[in-house]
């Protein structure tokens, strides 16, 4: 007798086959069988009416380091049928870390992170991936960061490392694969992320080469040198012999209307001259961060409070506000910025909830100020404590990226803040809903595949992805008919509708469209098959 049948489904199952009616059986965390099961007997039957059986969606970008930790059912994802984030992003993960690092991270990455009351215990990354085993709905797979790698080693300076402080880097960087981790994060508009050298990056991506890890670059500009900064990062993949997965890969800002065709054919020489790059995207105009990643790299060394210092002093406020808005930052992509771009998403503490969601333009002019002095006030009131939405977006950009055979969907979602970013609540039911369904630039075959079998692929998560026997039972059934985001801009906290199902690990976390309570969700720490190792210390 299985554990789980389910009956009466057209089978999507991820390898980007056509769809075929089959029946799935579960026993544990497997799936064990496939086909017409007539005569097969289970504890649990379920009905999936001619519903879409599919694997579980896999967000390939995700600020969930935290969150699934402090809210185990973790609804924004579970409605949507993600049963797999991948965290670690930007070059900025919360493990491994020393006393010093970890109280640097919790403040600097409040406005991703929030700052809940949950006890921060681990040094090692697998004391920090301990946590998630069997205490969230999603699994995690997570990235080596190499900011927080070089926050420990060289601290907040802009400078090249020590030939010993190299050493040490590399170090830990092979005890975070060793350890589980499945490629390299860096965050190059970040500090101390942005301190790195291309040369320094090539040196510590050869590190992951023998654990198969990939690279994956937030690179230096996303606006004037957008292009330059994809085939920046494309050049260190083929250098290291590593692959390149080019996170959040849009072409945005009025600068680069029209060239996302250039894009494309970069990517398309590199893999025909065998760099494997792929990239991830999110079906949205808008992008979301922390609000002082916007100001250029030199105001960051001094740490938070360096750049709350500078802030407050007029000659250094003045120098600040004259590259914001008229040279254009390196924090800003070198764009000169529109301050009407800018929406308030989040701010820590009791600091005038009234202006969350407005436009930076629109708080400034409720508080009788100019943008810029109203925008630095805020961040020295709350410790930079505010996350801001950026529409920068170019929506013929956004298709051309989606129908490439090399990308996969990734969220980028940040669940925190008083009016967040709506991806982190609807960004896998808004590509399938509205690209796929609505738009037709997709089959769903090749939409699902590119949220399940491509992602697993990617992390190397090579038993996950695909509806098969042998493969670990993460499975959603929805209703291709009513799948839909619900979340907006100005309503962003609104679940996903039109799934029924949500299996993990062969438990059903969405039992008949309601959570169920369990938190099935694992730690992925063994990446194309290999052997994790623990470590005790850092």
């Amino acid at each position: 007798m299985h554990d789980l049948l389910i009956v009466g489904g057209r089978v999507i199952d991820g390898a980007g086959t056509p769809w075929y009616w089959a029946d799935v059986a579960v026993d544990g965390d497997q799936i064990v069988a496939l086909g017409r099961l007539t005569g097969a007997a289970a504890r649990k039957t379920i009905k999936a009416d001619g519903q879409i059986v599919s694997p579980g969606f896999i967000d390939m970008h995700t600020h969930s380091d935290l969150q699934p930790l402090v809210n185990p059912i973790y609804e924004c994802k579970l409605y949507q049928g993600v049963t797999t984030d991948v965290i670690g992003h930007d070059g900025l993960g919360l493990a491994p870390v020393t006393p010093v690092t970890r109280d640097i991270l919790i403040e600097q990455l409040s406005a991703w992170n929030g700052l809940p009351d949950y006890d921060r215990d681990w040094t090692t990354l697998t004391e920090y991936l301990d946590h998630f085993d069997e205490s969230s709905t999603v699994n995690v797979a997570t990235l080596a960061s190499q900011g927080t790698v070089r926050m420990a080693v060289v601290g907040m300076e802009n400078r090249e490392p020590t030939a010993a402080e190299m050493t040490r880097m590399k170090a830990i960087i092979d005890q975070c694969m060793r350890e589980g981790a499945v490629g390299l994060s860096t965050g190059l508009t970040y500090a101390p992320c942005m301190y790195a050298g291309d040369d320094e990056l090539v040196a510590l991506c050869e590190v992951i080469r023998p654990y198969q890890g990939f690279y994956c670059p937030h690179h230096r500009n996303y606006g004037v040198e957008a292009l330059k900064g994809y085939q920046d990062s494309i050049e260190i993949g083929r250098r290291s012999g590593v692959p390149v997965h080019l996170t959040h890969c849009h072409l945005s800002f009025d600068i680069n209307k029209g060239r996302v065709g250039e894009l494309i054919a970069m990517i398309d020489q590199a893999r025909a001259a065998g760099v494997e790059v792929t990239m991830d995207a999110y079906p949205y105009l808008a992008g979301q961060t922390y609000l002082h990643a916007f100001l250029p790299s030199w105001a960051h060394e001094g740490g938070v409070d360096g750049i709350l210092a500078l802030l407050s002093a007029p000659e250094s406020r003045a120098k600040l506000q004259h590259e914001l808005e008229v040279t254009g930052s390196d924090g800003m992509q070198g764009v000169p910025l529109g301050w009407e771009m800018l929406r308030i998403g989040g701010i820590l503490g009791d600091h005038d909830p009234a202006i969350i969601g407005m436009s930076l333009p629109e708080a400034a002019e409720r508080a009788g100020k100019s943008p810029f002095d109203f925008c630095a006030d805020l961040l020295v009131a709350t410790r930079l404590g505010v996350s801001g939405l950026a529409f920068f977006g170019i929506e013929e950009h956004v298709q051309a990226i989606m129908q490439h055979p090399a990308h996969v969907v990734g969220s980028d979602g940040i669940t925190v803040g008083g009016q967040p970013h709506p991806r982190g609540w609807g960004a896998q039911a808004r590509f399938l809903s509205h690209y796929v369904r609505d738009l037709g630039l997709l089959s769903w075959e090749e939409g699902i595949r590119k949220i399940t079998s491509a992602p697993a692929r990617r992390i190397g998560s090579l038993d996950r992805g695909i509806i098969r026997p042998g493969f670990k039972a993460d499975i959603v059934v929805f209703d291709p008919d009513t799948l839909r985001a619900t979340s907006t801009y100005e309503v962003p906290r609104s679940n996903a509708e039109g799934l029924s199902e949500v299996i993990v690990n062969g438990v059903r976390a969405l039992a008949d469209g309601q959570p169920t309570g369990a938190t099935p969700g694992r730690a992925l720490r063994d990446p194309f098959g290999r052997r994790h190792e623990r470590h005790a210390s850092f």
